[in-house]
């Protein structure tokens, strides 16, 4: 969660309940705005409406560097010897 940038485990499993549920609009929201349940931002124009899914997408492409990258090392770190539980030492 630090190296993400996550604060606490409450707007972690927001997102979750979100995602799984398809609200996926939700997640645009800007820090501290809640919008009515169902309605995703107003854009004043199709270009506004464009960049936010830009911004969207963006995000989205970077938390999956992100775990990917987190992944990596946890894959790395349980490959050495005696990084395994069930490993005889």
């Amino acid at each position: 969660m630090e190296q993400l940038g996550i604060r606490n485990k409450t707007q972690l499993k927001t997102w979750m309940r979100w995602y799984r549920k398809g609200e996926v609009h939700r997640l645009e929201q800007p820090l501290g705005k809640q919008y009515s349940y169902g309605k995703g931002p107003e854009h004043s124009s199709e270009l506004e409406k464009v960049k936010a899914g830009e911004r969207f997408l963006k995000q989205q492409l970077d938390l999956l560097k992100k775990y990917k990258e987190l992944e990596r090392r946890w894959n790395l770190k349980s490959s050495l010897p005696g990084s395994s539980p069930f490993e005889k030492k």
